[in-house]
């Protein structure tokens, strides 16, 4: 069976950094479009960011351009995102997601239901 496994939450100080890593297993992960979504309390699912299946290209939300970075290793079918100068509206539950047709280009575009699959959840909270 499919599995993304997320880690590397935790608690920040506003302009700190975290790594966030999703391990996917069941899965040829090559294939697939890998990305994440993030969701505060009482808020929708929303994109964060995305990776072409090669890892050439990626895609962002605006909200988080120039500070976060997302990157994959399909030897160790892994991706991460990597998130620096964190912000308390940063904090959220962020979720690894992956689809084998949605383009990464399109990612910031469809909703937040709309990936085949999805990891758990790791929890952000940046600290004022």
């Amino acid at each position: 069976q499919v599995q993304l496994v997320e880690s590397g939450g935790g608690l920040v100080q506003a302009g700190g950094s975290l790594r966030l890593s999703c391990a996917a297993s069941g899965l040829t992960f090559s294939s697939y479009t890998m990305g994440w979504f993030r969701q505060a309390p009482g808020k929708d699912r929303d994109f964060v960011a995305s990776i072409i299946r090669s890892g050439a290209g990626a895609y962002y939300a605006d909200s988080v351009k120039g500070r976060f970075a997302i990157s994959r290793d399909n030897a160790k079918n892994t991706v991460t995102l990597q998130m620096n100068s964190l912000k308390p509206e940063d904090t959220a539950v962020y979720y690894c997601a992956a689809d084998l047709l949605i383009s990464a280009s399109r990612w910031a575009t469809i909703g937040g239901d709309e990936c085949d699959y999805w990891g758990q959840g790791t929890q952000v909270t940046v600290s004022s």
